[in-house]
């Protein structure tokens, strides 16, 4: 290929072997749940095969990550920092939105910056999400956190730590200032 346009395939398999060992799947887990074999599935991961698109959509899905996580440029290419001003934020729950601070590429750990409008929450109902250990800092205001049925009350600097895959819910607790608190998450499950 050209200068212009770099070999994408070139450490897909790699990224996709890196990320499966940092959500402590075997080649088994994956071939179960992708409906792909283990033997192919070391292909892939040893670029050794092109997989498709399809194929692709289906790894991505088991490794929670997107088919566009996998031609992401190297940490070498891109600048290391993220300036606020640049951040896109993306609204969830009620009153609620959150900003990803980590790049896609990392496979061991996942930050969040999350804002919560006066009485704003992570919805009515308590979610969870994989199996990750997080850890939850409440960076201004007070917030409670819910986790499995039992309610805490959080200021600024206090914190929490819980696994995802524990049904737990956020709710700014005044309902009348606002509240920012920073996620985080390992293995990375958003």
């Amino acid at each position: 290929m050209s200068k212009a346009y770099p070999d994408v395939r070139a450490g897909t398999g790699a990224r996709l072997r890196r990320r499966r060992r940092a959500l402590q799947l075997t080649l088994r887990d994956v071939a179960n749940q992708s409906g792909l074999t283990e033997g192919y599935l070391s292909q892939v991961e040893r670029d050794q095969v092109n997989a498709s698109v399809r194929t692709l959509q289906r790894l991505c899905g088991v490794l929670k990550l997107t088919v566009g996580d996998l031609f992401e440029q190297g940490e070498s290419t891109a600048s290391p920092v993220l300036r606020f001003r640049d951040t896109h934020g993306m609204s969830f729950g009620d009153g609620a939105t959150k900003v990803k601070l980590t790049p896609g590429s990392f496979d061991h750990l996942e930050v969040l910056l999350g804002h919560f409008c006066p009485g704003g929450s992570t919805g009515v109902e308590p979610y969870t999400h994989g199996s990750s250990e997080e850890l939850l800092l409440v960076l201004s205001g007070e917030v409670e956190v819910w986790v499995r049925e039992q309610r805490h009350q959080l200021s600024a600097l206090d914190s929490i730590h819980y696994h995802s895959s524990d049904p737990h819910r956020v709710v700014e607790a005044t309902g009348s200032q606002e509240a920012r608190i920073l996620w985080a998450l390992a293995p990375p499950t958003y």
